[in-house]
């Protein structure tokens, strides 16, 4: 099949990779000249474990090409997947203005039949918004063409992409034409194959499902940050508590590890998103409101215990940073929590030196030259110097450190850690001091 992606960031490229991968012709646009020229020469924008390798592997068998001209793009598939950002407006609302320019620019070049799959993250009614521009746009050019609009989202990990899309758990197709829903149902026969995975509704629906997805995970993700910091209160361990909640399948272990607050691309940005809807139809989603507040204040929470444990003063004190993005096997530092606890740390008058395996890069555009951070080249690097270490996210090459250099080497002895990676009763044997959360 022909297809055409419009968008080459994390969902577009992943999307057309994966397209490519089972046979089908696949064509990407992009305003963006530099990063398609990039693309032509293998050279991938972002890391996502297998996805520099795919890409090469289908441009060379010419599966998978790549073109900043939009009219080329439109002609060249019946499928046209709108797959650009949409990021959050001043009030938390999503920003559909490249949603729309896509598809007023797929009117504009429109000769034939097309369908066009809403593939970003949008709000409930956006594929009403789609369908009324391109109408409007090919009646003034006096064309009368048909076509159709459909909700697609996506529901893809960072870190677990690939095989998120070649073997979902699930493909939401949102359609108000049986037609379209059999052309979609073609489309992605190639991972539907072991069992039926297509879940097929209104595009309404189909718009809120995208949502309330994100918006559940992050509930419970918020849900036990609340109970971790009830149960220090009390006198519990949250990850004994987690494992007694989990062990019950209605809720299961996913998504109820505690930490220093969830980040990312999606979460808050979705949940933002689905207040700010909520709102607009006159609804005050309260638990959506919590889940955004808890959140907040979760990303916090680390750089509390840093000032309770050196009385408020930390002036002059160097910490030593694991951690970057937001999450493992990913480079993304969007929203992540540790660049909440680097910049109240440098604010108050701290030195950080930081490390990440795959951020470095990332975190050099955000805060290169920036005074009071320093990036090193590996973990151990960082404690050089370093009076404190503080773990941000859960890579695995931080789970299992020397703990005895650990001790020999942090000025203070002390570790802040965001991710409830260490034992306790461990690191006190050893003679660290150990702040965690929830324990």
């Amino acid at each position: 099949m022909k297809i055409t992606i419009f968008g080459t960031g994390y969902v577009g490229l992943v999307t057309g990779t994966c397209l490519a991968e089972v046979g089908n012709d696949v064509l990407c646009m992009d305003v963006d000249q530099q990063k398609i020229d990039n693309l032509q020469q293998g050279i991938v924008p972002i890391y996502e474990p297998g996805l520099e390798t795919m890409v090469k592997e289908n441009q060379q068998a010419g599966r998978l090409r790549f073109t900043t001209d939009a009219k080329e793009a439109v002609q060249h598939g019946l499928f046209q997947f709108i797959s650009v950002g949409t990021p959050p407006d001043e009030d938390g609302s999503a920003d559909l203005q490249y949603v729309l320019a896509v598809a007023k620019s797929i009117a504009e070049n429109m000769e034939e039949y097309r369908i066009i799959i809403d593939k970003s993250t949008v709000p409930v009614g956006t594929a009403d918004k789609v369908k009324a521009i391109i109408q409007e746009t090919l009646t003034k050019q006096g064309k009368a063409i048909e076509f159709d609009v459909v909700s697609n989202p996506e529901f893809l990990k960072e870190g677990a992409a690939l095989t998120d899309f070649m073997k979902p758990d699930r493909i939401v197709i949102g359609t108000d034409n049986p037609r379209t829903t059999e052309l979609l149902k073609a489309l992605y026969a190639p991972f539907n194959r072991n069992h039926e995975r297509i879940v097929a509704m209104d595009i309404r629906s189909a718009e809120l499902t995208k949502y309330a997805a994100n918006a559940m995970l992050a509930t419970k993700i918020s849900f036990m940050n609340e109970l971790a910091n009830l149960a220090e209160k009390l006198g519990a361990d949250i990850e004994h508590v987690r494992h007694g909640i989990g062990s019950d399948n209605r809720i299961g272990y996913h998504f109820i590890y505690p930490g220093c607050g969830y980040g990312g691309s999606c979460f808050p940005k979705d949940v933002k998103a689905l207040e700010r809807t909520a709102q607009e139809y006159g609804y005050k989603a309260e638990l959506l409101t919590a889940v955004e507040n808890v959140n907040n204040r979760q990303k916090h929470v680390l750089f509390n215990k840093i000032k309770a444990h050196y009385n408020g003063d930390i002036k002059g004190k160097t910490f030593a940073l694991w951690g970057l993005a937001f999450k493992p096997k990913t480079d993304d530092m969007r929203e992540a929590p540790s660049r909440v606890l680097l910049e109240a740390l440098i604010e108050a008058g701290a030195i950080v030196k930081a490390y990440d395996p795959e951020a470095m890069e990332e975190a050099r555009r955000l805060y290169g030259g920036k005074a009071g951070f320093f990036l090193c080249e590996t973990q151990v690097d960082t404690l050089e110097n370093a009076d404190a270490l503080c773990v941000v996210t859960e890579w695995k090459n931080f789970w299992s450190p020397d703990f005895d250099l650990l001790k020999n080497t942090l000025g203070d002895a002390v570790i802040f850690d965001g991710r409830n990676l260490y034992d306790p009763a461990q690191l006190k044997k050893i003679g660290l001091n150990y702040y965690s959360i929830g324990r």
